[in-house]
This record gives C-alpha cells, structure tokens and sequence, in this order.
C-alpha cells in the first residue's frame, strides 16, 4: 500500500508524476487536483473519508488500475467506472452501496471488492467481465446470483458469505477455475451444529501476554491458563464481516474440524471476554514458519514467495501429505475450508505442515451426493495450485525424476477444468502414500 499523503501536498504540485495516491482527511468532495496525475497515476486509495459521488469524467485517469474507495457513503456503484479502460481492481468495502447498475464496471476488470455493503442484487451485465478472478460479496443481501455470471469463467476466489442466498446454482459449483469459495451464514447452509462438546473456558482464567497476530476477524494473543500453567494462544474475534464472512461461522468450521496432527489444535472456547467470543488453541511451538506470502495485487489469486525459497520433493511430499490428509478429514465433515493456501499453512525446519485459520470455512449438505462432491472438488483445485506453487520452486536438479513428474500429474488432475473429474482427497492421499 502506498505510504499515506496530504491534500496539501497534492494541491502545491508536490505529487506530480506520482503512481500512487492515498489520501484519507475527511474528503466530501472528490479533489480535482487529482486530474493532474492523469499521465501517471496508476493507484488511487481514497479509503476511509466521506466521499458519496465521483466525478463524471474520473475516465480521464487512464493509467488508472487500483481504486480503492472503502469506508466511505457511497449508495450506489459509480457507473462511471465503466469508462476507467485500464481500471482492474476496485474496492467499495463497507459503503452503504444499495445499487449496483448495468454495465458500471469496466471490462478489464479483475479483482471487485464489494464487501459489506446493502447490495440485493447483481446485473446481468456482471458476464461480460471475462477478466474477473478474485470476487469478494460477503456481507450483502443477495438472494440469488445471476445465470449470467456463469460466463464469468476466470473466476478463481469467490465470497458469497453472509447473504441471503437460498441455494447455490450448479453452475457455480462447475465453474472451471474456482478454488476458493466461501459461501457460510446464508439460509441454505444452517446446518446443525453441536458446541458443547469444547470445553468452555472463563475470561479470568487467562493472563494475557503479547499479541501474536491480528488478521481481519480476530486477534490473537499469546497467554497463560493460570489454573494449569499452561501456555496457550487466545484469538478473540471482533465480531465484523470480514472479507470472508462471520467470525460465528469461523468458530464453528474452526471447532468441526476436530483434532488432526497437522491442525493447529483448537482447546476450548472462551466463555463471554467482554461480550465477545473467542477459541483457545494450542500454542504453536517456536520454529515454525510461515510457507508463503498472501497474494499481492499483480498475483491477484495466487500466493507469492520470496526469491530464495526452494523445496526438495521430500519437503513437498510432506506438505503435500499432510495437507491432503487434512482436506479428506473435513469434507468427510461436510466441511469446506474456503481458503487453502500456502500463507494459511506453517512449516517447520523439517517441513511438517501446520494448518489453520477457517475464517472461510463453511458447511455442505453431505446427503446430496451430486453437488457433495463439486464442493470438495472446489477444494482439491486449491490443492492443485498449492502443488503447483511447490513444484515451481522444485530445486533444479530434482525436477527430471519419476517422482517429479508423478507430482506434476497429480496437479494437473486435480485442476482439471471439468470440476468433477478431479479426484477426491483420498485419491490423492492413496497416490501419495503409494507412490512416495
């Protein structure tokens, strides 16, 4: 993100040339000045200002590719968008946007964040934007999608969470590149739910120590159980939509997923801090690490490494395995995790994996086999680009050997475009613990 500067600095010429622009000092008005950045200005965050309109000739900023006008009043979606030619990625989280007209997005565009606002209902328009990958709706009031998004076949990472959606189209169960899906706190997807069975734990039986982490529904605290002695890790939600969903359905797919050598070990729920919910975990041992990096803005869907990372097929395999394992035991659940990724998965020096955070996880009807399947086979396409990501960074002299090209012919499998032939997680655990 661009470093944070001032109107002044904008209105005295100080800026001229700059790529990106981020202001936030109470806008009302869309600042003019910001024209004279036309030539140059490819990012543009107004977040977190007053802002309702903006200008009808905002097209001019043609090089523009990032707009980012979250936190502000904005009821309806600009259609004056259309007319940014080069404009890829937008977001409008949390507006109190109501309206989302025809043919208001430009068609370059690839990555829409519209969470949490009031939206009903998407246009039809929404399939003619070929280019989308990464779509982010949770937090609205949708009660169906639209049969033309279907044509919306690049789409790869989709948020639906926390509408009020009665069912998902089949369609959108067979969309060719979809991998990441979160889709809980809608009607369709109320499935029963036991609690009790965690041990609830009492706020003053903790001594907090110092924060560990902070993600977008939580924050997570290293802490003493004092009644045991014990070290742990506390995650207090914060109760928001997040660009996921709930922090309540969170809690529930986190708590459902039971105990797993490879799962960050949930202990037991926190019973009433201030109003607020939160789940006690094991704490992570030191030396753990995390395995990649969240997507940037160029990468859009796919996570990113640093220059010096490199795997052996033996590291792989243990990822791999352990990671597989794991997709097997929760969709035996009827549970999706929704965000099955390398910067969601740590590793040790001797690469076994540790995975968690289930801030998109979500609840399937497992009686109905048909769209059962498509669910998990939503999930194993992940896999696939997790495997993916390993094998290119396979170490050079690796890369000719049988076992290589077995991996590479598990990925492909498993992001077959035909949804429903790709295989099923324990396929893939059967091939790994066969053929490595």
């Amino acid at each position: 993100m661009p470093t944070m500067q001032t109107l002044e600095e904008l209105v005295s010429g100080k800026l001229n040339g700059t790529k990106k622009l981020k202001l936030s000092c109470g806008l009302t008005e869309f600042p003019q000045e910001i024209f004279t950045l036309a030539d140059t200005l490819e990012l543009l965050d107004l977040s977190c200002n007053k802002l309702s309109e903006l200008p009808s000739d905002i097209g001019k900023l043609k090089q523009l590719k990032i707009l980012f006008l979250s936190d502000n009043q904005f009821r309806k979606l600009p259609s004056q968008l259309a007319d940014c030619a080069n404009l890829e990625m937008i977001g409008f989280k949390a507006n109190q946007i109501t309206e989302f007209p025809e043919h208001s997005l430009p068609l370059k565009i690839r990555w829409l964040i519209l969470t949490n606002n009031k939206i009903k209902s998407l246009p039809r328009s929404i399939g003619n934007y070929k280019y989308l990958q990464k779509v982010m709706f949770a937090g609205n009031e949708l009660v169906e999608l639209p049969w033309e998004m279907s044509a919306c076949t690049n789409i790869e990472l989709l948020r639906i969470s926390a509408n009020k959606l009665n069912s998902l189209p089949e369609w959108l169960l067979r969309l060719p590149k979809l991998a990441w899906l979160a889709f809980a706190g809608n009607p369709f997807c109320k499935i029963p739910f036991e609690e009790n069975k965690l041990e609830e734990i009492s706020w003053e039986e903790f001594e907090l120590r110092e924060k560990l982490g902070e993600g977008a529904s939580g924050i997570i605290s290293k802490a003493v159980r004092i009644s045991k002695k014990l070290e742990v890790a506390v995650k207090v939600f914060k109760g928001e939509v997040t660009s996921d969903g709930l922090p309540e359905d969170e809690m529930k797919a986190c708590i459902a997923a039971g105990k797993h050598p490879n799962l960050v070990e949930v202990i037991g729920k926190i019973n009433n801090p201030g109003n607020k919910r939160g789940l006690v975990f094991s704490l992570i041992p030191d030396g753990y690490k995390n395995l990649g990096i969240s997507p940037s803005f160029e990468s859009c869907t796919r996570d990113i490494f640093s220059e010096e990372t490199s795997f052996s097929l033996d590291q792989i395999w243990k990822i791999a395995s352990g990671i597989a394992s794991i997709g097997e035991q929760i969709h035996l659940k009827g549970i999706s995790h929704g965000d099955l990724y390398a910067h969601n998965i740590l590793i040790d020096q001797d690469s076994n994996p540790l995975f968690g955070d289930f801030g998109a996880g979500a609840f399937y009807d497992k009686s109905n086999l048909a769209t059962a399947a498509l669910f998990e086979k939503i999930e194993v396409r992940a896999f696939g680009c997790l495997l993916e990501d390993l094998l290119n960074l396979t170490k050079i002299e690796e890369q000719a050997s049988l076992e290589f090209k077995t991996f590479k012919s598990l990925q492909l499998n498993c992001m077959n475009g035909n949804v429903i032939d790709r295989p099923y997680f324990k396929e893939i655990n059967k091939l790994l613990q066969k053929t490595f």
